[in-house]
């Protein structure tokens, strides 16, 4: 991320401030929920997209994802190719989303067609906690394979989320990571006020309990 002056920064994020607000009315003028999912590269932010949108589409939920990355459309294409329908939204060189950009992705999409709208942030532990986006929720993914220090590492992104995902579960053993653990450093920080849920994508563990959460 490019170096900013403390002054221009508070002007940067109070604009964001006030662009995701505008992004939160347009998005609930058509009724739609939406959720930001951060975390890092790696964490299985894409496969639990593609997971929940396929549990939500069986349900007869419209549903559609923005794909943030810096550049490519890497995960834009898989989630084409798993039926969910998508936007590709490419930052460029910022190491996060902004309201800005999603400002202009909402603008090109007919939100009409859809009742959940669920964007995948740029993949990175630190720049997307400054800047929300306008969702009704902001969620933080990390994973065991990531090993069992990152809440204690990154503060910031599990204080300025709603919910904080632990992913891959089903290999903390192998990993030689305590889930429990992780999840203890997550309540100390947050004084218990939020909640940390295990998930595992892959065989399924967790999602419902995740889904309920969000309200989805």
């Amino acid at each position: 991320m490019h170096m900013i002056q403390p002054g221009m920064e508070i002007d940067v994020l109070k604009e964001n401030g006030k662009l995701a607000s505008e992004n939160y009315r347009l998005l609930k003028s058509h009724q739609i929920k939406s959720v930001d999912f951060m975390g890092s590269i790696g964490a299985g932010k894409t496969a639990l997209i593609i997971k929940i949108a396929e549990k939500l589409r069986a349900k007869g939920v419209r549903v559609c994802a923005i794909a943030g990355d810096v550049t490519g459309d890497d995960d834009y294409a898989r989630f084409e190719k798993s039926g969910l329908e998508a936007v590709n939204c490419n930052t460029g060189h910022e190491c996060h989303l902004d309201a800005h950009l999603i400002h202009h992705t909402l603008d090109k999409m007919d939100l009409s067609k859809y009742d959940v709208v669920l964007i995948e942030n740029v993949g990175n532990l630190v720049c997307p906690a400054d800047f929300p986006l306008g969702t009704d929720y902001r969620v933080v993914v990390i994973s065991t394979t990531e090993g069992d220090d990152m809440v204690r590492k990154h503060h910031d992104i599990f204080q300025h989320s709603d919910v904080a995902i632990l992913n891959k579960v089903d290999l903390a053993e192998v990993m030689e990571v305590d889930p429990d653990a992780i999840v203890e450093d997550h309540r100390k920080l947050t004084g218990g006020l939020k909640r940390m849920y295990k998930c595992s994508v892959k065989t399924g563990e967790g999602l419902d309990e995740i889904m309920a959460a969000l309200k989805l």
